[in-house]
């Protein structure tokens, strides 16, 4: 691993727990073993370094989906739904430190003045509405889901999904206790009027 990549993953480990402003260039650099001066040759400062690991996180969550979307077997939209919504409890549970980021309040903070910041969050989020509303628009079509807005239902849907999620994130409650109520409330918003 490049001293450039070990920054980066000990940038996470430390943003995700301490916050933006909870976590000290000294913390890093001993948790990495390179010099301060080291850190800021690879990263101009500190809000720049969160940057890139916020860039890294929209990238490993859009391409493991990208992935997932490729890889799965479905036999209709409303599975796509239940395929999607469960690809995203997994990867919320496998990349607690990425999902601890992004359910801080400082990222959505910066992207007020941010356009970087606010991008990476519109990408990460848009990505996840589009695969929602995907299997929503193939249930329409095929039947499997009954819903009159698949943009507004899919925000719907991905917010009670999320907040189930930021559940588990700060210890709250289990997600997988939540499970098939979860799922079971999927079913009911996506077959609304049938």
């Amino acid at each position: 691993m490049s001293k450039r990549n070990a920054i980066l993953a000990a940038a996470t480990r430390l943003f995700s727990r301490n916050g933006f402003k909870g976590t000290a260039m000294s913390e890093l650099s001993a948790a990495t073993g390179a010099a301060t001066g080291t850190i800021f040759h690879h990263f101009k400062n500190k809000e720049a370094l969160f940057l890139e690991v916020l860039k890294d996180v929209k990238d490993d969550i859009v391409s493991q989906f990208d992935r997932h979307q490729k890889t799965r077997s479905v036999r209709n939209g409303m599975e796509m739904v239940e395929t999607a919504v469960a690809f995203y409890l997994h990867l919320a549970a496998t990349m607690e430190d990425r999902f601890l980021i992004l359910h801080r309040h400082y990222p959505y903070q910066m992207a007020e003045t941010s356009p970087v910041c606010r991008s990476h969050l519109e990408a990460i989020y848009t990505c996840l509405l589009d695969i929602f509303e995907e299997g929503i628009q193939a249930g329409t079509a095929d039947g499997s889901v009954a819903v009159d807005d698949p943009r507004k239902t899919a925000m719907v849907l991905f917010a009670m999904v999320d907040g189930i999620v930021r559940l588990n994130t700060y210890r709250v409650y289990d997600a997988g206790t939540l499970y098939d109520s979860l799922m079971t409330a999927c079913r009911r918003l996506l077959a609304k009027g049938r």
